[in-house]
């Protein structure tokens, strides 16, 4: 693991996580889906990884992203009955090539054991969110999710991040951020909390250079580098 800043910084009280890339390896699932779609309007298929650097902004911009990729790019009510076409597709594909991102489980266990308040900011529609945390278990381990529907500007604005803490009655200042991306960097330094961005993500830049505070080559480390974060000189 590798900081970005100096100085301690207060043990959290509570400690918000990004879906996607972060907890739950979903790239798979997404991208079935992607090709579900674009093979409706007879476009070739995407590789996975083609699809994972798409991912991070909503499912509206998945769609947007993966037409332009296809050079087929949409726009006006043309990307709006797409994206209402790629709904129940999107829904179709939730958990049946997802896994837990490595240490997701341990993290979160770790985290309520000592007292720690989890919950989930995510982009991702509220259904699929649900759907995703409840089938790999990690429901009952968070205290609220805060999905794309629940807030007028998705990440990177901080909306999503700052419902959480209301509902959660923790301060930015006593709360941390887990991502995996760019957006989830952005969201956390506009609502003023420190960041680690977890590596094995979607993010097209490189993890150092996101600017988080801290990089964790995986969840496995997220209890070692909240420890060294808060006790740094």
């Amino acid at each position: 693991m590798s900081g970005e800043r100096g100085g301690a910084f207060p043990f959290p009280k509570a400690v918000l996580f990004d879906l996607d890339g972060t907890l739950i390896d979903s790239a798979p699932d997404i991208a079935a889906a992607v090709n579900e779609l674009v093979a409706r309007h007879r476009l070739p298929p995407f590789a996975v990884e083609k699809v994972g650097t798409m991912i991070g902004d909503g499912m509206p911009k998945l769609v947007e992203r993966a037409f332009a990729a296809a050079n087929m790019p949409l726009e006006g009510p043309a990307l709006d009955e797409a994206i209402r076409e790629m709904m129940p597709i999107y829904l179709s594909h939730l958990t049946g090539e997802s896994r837990p991102m490595p240490g997701a489980r341990e993290a979160l266990a770790h985290l309520r054991a000592n007292g720690i308040a989890t919950a989930v900011a995510t982009n991702k529609p509220e259904k699929a969110a649900n759907e995703v945390l409840s089938h790999f278990g990690l429901a009952g381990m968070l205290a609220t999710v805060v999905a794309g529907e629940a807030v007028a500007r998705k990440k990177p604005a901080p909306d999503a991040l700052l419902l959480a803490l209301e509902r959660l009655g923790v301060p930015p200042s006593k709360a941390l951020m887990v991502g995996d991306s760019k957006a989830d960097v952005g969201a956390a330094r506009a609502a003023g909390m420190p960041v680690v961005i977890v590596r094995g993500g979607y993010t097209q830049t490189p993890p150092e250079e996101l600017g988080a505070d801290l990089v964790c080559a995986s969840l496995l480390d997220l209890p070692a580098a909240l420890e060294a974060l808060h006790g740094a000189a």
